[in-house]
């Protein structure tokens, strides 16, 4: 209406002459972003969020109101520039992203509108090729260091040899880059699929090591023999191995028989799905878990006898895991997830002895101590036996492994009693009942009745009570 020179670039063209669908469009307008951006949200009913002072970009968030669930949003960038629109594009990062459409021309002819493409992006991108506007591309913002790979990943593009080498050279400038930018295009590499060998090529360009230092020290750290694979190397399987069970990916030594034994279903392919924070689920919280998992292997590494061990890594490694990704600006609630994860990631194949199933009792201790992190943690422990394994894998023992999860998953949905079994006495029946006063015992006394619940060993309160008084006789002798 008031004919501002306004063009729709980068990605949203990218993604329509690739027939992808998208809900983020870019627009770069001739006047201040600031000031029209909150002109459209109030016209167009949705929400205006600043994003950027200093370079004029602003964000509208369009949500559809209507009866679909989940409602779709539509995100809408302006961004300010000045002089020509071809002098913008040369500081965008990516040639495939560094095409415009003049909306005034695209409202006129929506069928026949013209690319403006200076640098040559139609190109690339029917070559399926990711490549540098300018050389300058990642010193200007070291966060495209990232996006290149991500970019290819999610297209199934390769990058550009001298895009590559850039990369290279400049991979030292990540550690200048925002946690909150670094986590947001780890999250979107994490999700997708066959994330493992994107961490590979990661590590090739210098930049997994510019975000978590500490995988360096793993790096050609030796394991037991039963292991194929270095400390390093097996963490990077782990990844691969944890898509592959959440069927997201493939594994170089599988057989049908594998995946066939692992447990499935679709509550399972919900649960690994939920949102955990903003952009995050649990699936790409479990790769990172299986990425750090070992993180402080070379640290606890000792030889007793002649027996390699790394006694207390798991522990200590969940607390250097929180600490990393705290650094990345996730958010405690993604932190506590991981961190459990790593914690207890040994957990699931101390549940039981002799290959005998686990006991009611050892359930209901096991998701005690995990929360929300139990089910997670079974599928940790399956990728971490297949990454130690890889190509010797014993099928008969993994089996024997899968078999175990499945059962503990099985008794975990039929049979919520032994997770969250019903409160039959509390503190003050205790304190009551038995003249005791208000302290730790209180507490032991009422986790020693919920653990013979799940057990089977209690079911009213007059046995809880009976229990209890057993339990007090017992401690007076």
């Amino acid at each position: 209406e008031r004919d501002i020179e306004s063009y729709v670039v980068g990605g949203f063209v990218r993604d329509v002459l690739l027939g992808r669908d998208t809900a983020d469009i870019d627009l770069a307008v001739a006047q201040d972003a600031l000031n029209i951006a909150p002109e459209v949200a109030m016209a167009l009913g949705g929400k205006y969020v600043l994003l950027d002072r200093v370079n004029r970009v602003g964000r509208v968030i369009l949500v559809d109101k209507g009866a679909t669930s989940p409602k779709f949003q539509l995100e809408l960038d302006f961004s300010t520039f000045t002089g020509s629109i071809e002098q913008d594009l040369a500081r965008r990062d990516f040639t495939i992203d560094a095409m415009a459409v003049n909306l005034s021309q695209l409202r006129k002819r929506p069928f026949i509108a013209q690319i403006i493409d200076p640098f040559h992006g139609l190109d690339d991108l029917r070559h399926g090729i990711v490549r540098v506007v300018a050389e300058t591309a990642f010193v200007s913002d070291a966060a495209r260091l990232l996006r290149a790979v991500r970019l290819a990943a999610e297209l199934g593009f390769s990058i550009d040899k001298k895009t590559e080498a850039l990369i290279r050279q400049d991979s030292h400038l990540l550690a200048s880059v925002a946690g909150e930018r670094v986590r947001e295009e780890l999250l979107r590499l994490l999700a997708v699929p066959g994330a493992g060998q994107f961490l590979t090529h990661l590590d090739e360009l210098g930049l997994l090591a510019g975000l978590f230092p500490e995988l360096v020290e793993t790096k050609g750290v030796e394991q037991p023999k039963e292991h194929f694979w270095n400390v390093f190397e097996h963490s990077l399987k782990t990844v691969v191995a944890v898509d592959f069970l959440l069927r997201q990916g493939t594994w170089e030594y599988a057989s049908e028989d594998i995946l066939a034994a692992v447990p499935w279903s679709a509550v399972l392919a919900q649960h690994f799905g939920q949102e955990v924070s903003g952009g995050s689920n649990r699936r790409l919280l479990l790769k990172l878990a299986a990425l750090l998992h070992d993180i402080r292997k070379p640290q606890t590494k000792t030889l007793d006898a002649g027996r390699m061990r790394f006694l207390g890594h798991a522990k200590e490694g969940a607390v250097i895991a929180a600490s990393m990704l705290e650094r990345l600006r996730f958010s405690s609630k993604e932190v506590k997830l991981v961190e459990t994860e790593i914690h207890y990631h040994l957990r699931p194949m101390q549940m039981s002895n002799n290959d005998e199933l686990p006991t009611r009792r050892a359930i209901y201790r096991y998701f005690r101590d995990t929360g929300e992190a139990g089910i997670d943690i079974l599928f940790l422990s399956l990728a971490d036996h297949l990454a130690t394994r890889g190509p010797n894998l014993d099928l008969a023992s993994f089996k024997e492994h899968a078999r175990l999860v499945g059962y503990v998953i099985g008794q975990h949905f039929e049979q919520e009693n032994i997770v969250h079994p019903p409160k039959l006495v509390d503190g003050y029946d205790i304190i009551n009942i038995f003249s005791m006063s208000p302290g730790p015992k209180v507490g032991e006394l009422l986790e020693a009745v919920r653990e013979a619940q799940a057990s089977g060993e209690v079911t009213t309160k007059e046995e809880a009570l009976s229990f209890i008084r057993e339990i007090l006789a017992s401690s007076r002798e």
